[in-house]
């Protein structure tokens, strides 16, 4: 058994792809291959890649009164308005930030839902250890997509008010024999995700406060997403075989 799969202790195989310049095709591969692990026409997987620029809005979100101009506001950022078919609220990612899906086949996949939020803060938060960044698990007050699970940084100038920022954005889709757990860690360039979020957020009138999106070169200076690759992968080995596909 794994921390994350009590099923399983099989070799979990992994896969960089490129971004297809369509950001709702890139979002919905994930499903596709959740399905394709449901078929048992593929094993787990860890599917990594750098997104273009994309506003990911959960499906509470599209209820609002002001959910259309929020979208009209990403679009006009440059930023794709998609509505992902995982939970958790509206997510802005870019080429500076990371999107990891892990899927797992799963007979109960719907139990150990809670637990693999804590499972994977937990890994994601030591992951962000390896290379100084001062990373902790928990909420903070004013982030986008609050979770109980949020992992976030601090940086060692501890002087502004409010100085934890937001490293990890985390939802989960699960259907009948697999999960997909699906993050969007943020390393570099975060100016222009706070300046999109903090439109995104007004619009929709949910309390938000821009100060708390951040990214791990803000905490830590020179960070880049190849170095936080190597990290995870790092810490996944530490609890299973990884198998380049």
């Amino acid at each position: 058994m794994t921390l994350w799969n009590p099923e399983s202790s099989a070799p979990l195989s992994y896969q960089f792809e490129d971004a297809s310049g369509d950001p709702e095709a890139d979002l919905e591969r994930g499903v596709q291959l959740l399905r394709e692990v449901q078929a048992g026409s593929r094993g787990a997987l860890l599917r990594f890649y750098r997104p273009d620029p994309t506003l990911a809005f959960g499906q509470r979100d599209i209820r609002l009164p002001g959910f259309e101009r929020a979208a009209q506001a990403a679009q006009t950022a440059g930023y794709a308005p998609l509505v992902r078919k995982a939970g958790g609220r509206a997510a802005a990612y870019h080429r500076g930030t990371l999107i990891v899906d892990h899927i797992e086949p799963h007979s109960e996949a719907i139990i150990g839902q809670q637990q693999r939020f804590k499972v994977f803060a937990d890994l994601y938060a030591r992951a962000f250890r390896k290379l100084n960044v001062d990373a902790h698990v928990g909420p903070i007050d004013g982030e986008y997509c609050p979770g109980d699970y949020s992992v976030h940084g601090i940086p060692t100038d501890r002087s502004r008010a409010n100085s934890a920022v937001k490293l990890i954005g985390t939802a989960q889709r699960v259907i009948s024999g697999a999960w997909l757990f699906s993050s969007v860690f943020v390393i570099e360039d975060s100016a222009p995700l706070r300046s999109v979020l903090d439109t995104v957020y007004r619009a929709l009138e949910i309390p938000m406060d821009p100060s708390t999106v951040g990214a791990a070169d803000d905490l830590v200076a020179g960070i880049t997403v190849e170095d936080f690759v190597l990290a995870l992968l790092e810490v996944y080995r530490e609890h299973t075989e990884l198998i380049d596909a």
